[in-house]
Order: C-alpha cells, then sequence, then structure tokens
C-alpha cells in the first residue's frame, strides 16, 4: 500500500497547475478535493482556448528552457520531469490529438480548450477526485483552511494542501492575486505581482488614434534595449499591444518601472535594407508628396501615421535616404504598462527562496505552491501552461515525498 493511500489533500485552484497536481495526487493513492471561488473550474484556460489554445512549444528543449530567463533554474527540473512531449502525450491519452503549427507551437486539433478539460475533470473524477465549486478559500484558522461558501463559512483540515490561485490578471475569471497579503503572514516572501505579456500605453494624437486603433501593424520588426522581437502589434485608443510587443514586456515594464518611459524602436519595412528602401522611395516620380513616396515603398496608411506618430515631431524628411533610415527605426515613447487587469499572464509571486525543492513552504511545509504564484515569467507561445503543468504535478510529487 502507497504512503498516501488514505491521506487527505486539498487543492486550491481548478485551473491547469492545480488539476495537475490533483491528478498526480488521486493515481497515488490520496483523497482528493479541489476547493475552486468560481461557478466552474479552468475558467481561464478555457478563455485561452478560444485563440486555439496553445499548449505547449517544440523547439529543442535548452532553447524551451532559455525561456523562462532568471528562474529557469528553479523551473528546470519541474520541466525536464514532465517535458513538452510528455505533456502532448499526456493530451493523446485523453483522446485529444495535437499538432505542431507553423511557428512550432503546439496545439489541440480541435483548437479548443473545452474537449480536453471535460475529458481531464471526467479522469479526475473517475479517480474520486471531488470537486467544490463557488468555495472562496479566505486563509487560515490555525492549522485549518478556511473557506466561505454559499452555505456560510467552513474550515477545512487536511494532511497537505497545495496551492495553485494564479497570478492577477483576468481577475474576472477568478485569479485576482488577493492571496499575497495571506501567504506574506505565513512566513512566505512575495514579489509584488507585476503585469506580464501585457500591452502598454502612449499618448496618441487624436486622429492616429481614431483613424487606426484596431488596425495592425505588420510585417515589422520591434526593438528595445537590444531585445528584437518580429511579428505583428495591433494599435489600441491608448497605447500597443499583441504578440510581438509581448516578447519585449518583460524589457519595457522595468524600463517604465525604472525610468519612467520606454523607447519602442519598429521596423516598418523589416524585408528590406535601408539602402534599398531609399532607392524605391527615390524612385517615385519629382513632385511626388510623402505620402506616396511612401505608399511606393510600400509602407502601410497605418506605418505611415506611426511615422508622424513618432518621437522628434511630425514633420518627415524629404531626401530619401532620411526617411528610409526614420522608417527603419521608427521610435515610440511608451509612458506606461497597460493594467494588469488585461495583461495575459503576471511576473512575481512567491520567492523560489521562500520554498523548498519540494515546492513547500520552508515557513509551512504543509503547504505547497504550483503555477503562476510563483515568482516567474515566460512569453507567450506554449511556455506558460508547460510551467504551470509541469508546476503541478512537481508540487504534488512533493506531497507524495513529503508524506513518505
Amino acid at each position: 500500500m502507497s504512503a498516501i493511500n488514505g491521506k487527505r489533500i486539498i487543492i486550491i485552484g481548478a485551473g491547469p497547475a492545480g488539476l495537475a497536481a490533483a491528478e498526480v495526487l488521486a493515481e497515488a493513492g490520496a483523497s482528493v478535493t479541489i476547493h475552486d471561488r468560481m461557478p466552474n473550474p479552468a475558467r481561464k484556460f478555457l478563455l485561452a482556448g478560444r485563440g486555439g489554445l496553445n499548449l505547449t512549444h517544440s523547439e529543442p528543449i535548452e532553447d524551451f528552457l532559455a525561456r523562462y530567463g532568471e528562474a529557469r533554474a528553479h523551473l528546470e527540473p519541474a520541466i525536464n520531469a514532465f517535458t513538452p512531449a510528455h505533456l502532448r502525450a499526456w493530451c493523446e491519452g485523453l483522446g485529444i490529438e495535437t499538432f505542431v503549427g507553423s511557428s512550432g507551437r503546439v496545439f489541440p486539433k480541435q483548437m479548443k480548450a473545452s474537449p480536453l478539460l471535460r475529458a481531464w475533470l471526467t479522469r479526475l473524477s473517475d479517480h474520486g477526485v471531488q470537486l467544490v465549486t463557488r468555495s472562496r478559500w479566505t486563509g487560515w484558522l490555525n492549522e485549518a483552511l478556511m473557506f466561505e461558501t454559499p452555505d456560510g463559512l467552513r474550515n477545512e483540515k487536511a494532511d497537505a494542501a497545495v496551492f495553485a490561485l494564479g497570478g492577477a490578471s483576468w481577475p474576472r475569471l477568478g485569479s485576482d492575486g488577493s492571496w499575497a497579503d495571506m501567504f506574506s503572514q505565513r512566513g512566505a516572501t512575495v514579489t509584488k505581482l507585476r503585469p506580464s505579456n501585457s500591452g502598454f500605453r502612449t499618448n496618441w494624437s487624436d486622429i492616429h488614434r481614431e483613424k487606426f486603433a484596431g488596425q495592425p501593424v505588420k510585417p515589422a520588426r520591434f526593438s528595445h534595449n537590444g531585445i528584437e522581437a518580429a511579428g505583428e502589434a495591433i494599435i489600441t485608443d491608448t497605447g500597443i499591444e499583441g504578440g510581438a510587443i509581448y516578447a519585449l514586456s518583460s524589457a519595457l515594464r522595468e524600463s517604465i518601472m525604472t525610468n519612467g518611459s520606454a523607447d519602442l524602436a519598429i521596423d516598418l519595412s523589416p524585408n528590406f535594407t535601408e539602402g534599398e528602401l531609399a532607392r524605391k522611395l527615390a524612385s517615385a516620380p519629382a513632385g511626388a508628396s510623402t505620402a506616396n513616396r511612401l505608399r511606393r515603398a510600400n509602407i502601410t496608411p497605418v506605418a505611415a501615421s506611426l511615422l508622424r506618430e513618432r518621437q522628434g515631431g511630425p514633420g518627415l524628411p524629404a531626401s530619401p535616404a532620411e526617411l528610409a533610415a526614420i522608417i527603419k527605426t521608427c521610435t515610440i515613447q511608451l509612458t506606461g504598462v497597460a493594467p494588469i487587469e488585461r495583461a495575459i499572464s503576471t511576473a512575481g509571486g512567491i520567492s523560489w527562496d521562500s520554498l523548498n525543492p519540494d515546492y513547500s513552504l520552508k515557513s509551512d511545509p504543509q503547504t505547497f505552491v504550483a503555477g503562476e504564484m510563483l515568482d516567474w515569467e515566460a512569453p507567450t507561445g506554449g511556455y506558460l501552461l508547460q510551467a504551470c503543468f509541469a508546476t503541478g504535478r512537481a508540487a504534488a510529487q512533493g506531497v507524495i515525498a513529503r508524506m513518505k
């Protein structure tokens, strides 16, 4: 008989990390109950599925691990124990086929989260896992866990608890970061939660905002402080967002926090060299307007408007060489980060120094933490979900080892 048979484990948070922990623990023989404040589990996971559900990435594992930056050393053991290949095989075991897209990202063939979630919840139910919804964790009462439910307050005791309450993005879906103060009082060091994979604010002119909000900027290459990202961005009423911006969000955010602003350089014609672009601009008929010269060089209307919004004023040079140089390095000053509520994910959380290697708190070894509550961040591309799955499973293995 397993040493964990009959042990009562409570999981708090029914997102990917919490469900992953529940599966491992239930398969080991524990009696597992999941509490979640929302009416239905995995609300943010389902929202992610609306865009196709990017589960993980197919790039070589060394490149994959490098995406986690400073947190790599902490996350590497968990991800090596549950790699992208393991995640794909796990999906197949649930009857969900996956495929690798042209960018290397991995998706379910159905391009939805709901079939995977249904199959997963069925498996958990078959293992005896209980799911209690509309049950909001409100803290500790000595060693008991307190929950606020439609039927009133209830206290629960367990042999161990795994917390997977997420960060502070999209609070209407369940993760609002309200756990931070309670964990600080429990003895953990909590780094302030900050937006990650987020948009940014800038001071657009009224005409640019009215004409181009919602328009994509593509093709383009974006850079900040030597970090580059190719792809596209979207003009918003208050600034700019999109995949390429998310890839730079950590560096942009830190510059804004330090300096009050950040310069975003945009190459609005990435398929041509500066010299080639200057020759295209010079080939326009004599007397052609600047707008016609830009069209001749395949500069889109939104890109042309960005040139007028750039730092340095609305006037554009007549010289083809000077104009080409501006097109290749159009610099927009970003003045703030979009609200954390709109970020895809968050940075910050429970410090790794507060944790034992098994994901338990040093100040309370019966309490384990997984997922976005931990202090790490990663770009979009499958890295977020992969680390949530992997740390959820790692925390569960930590519980099992400690029970033994």
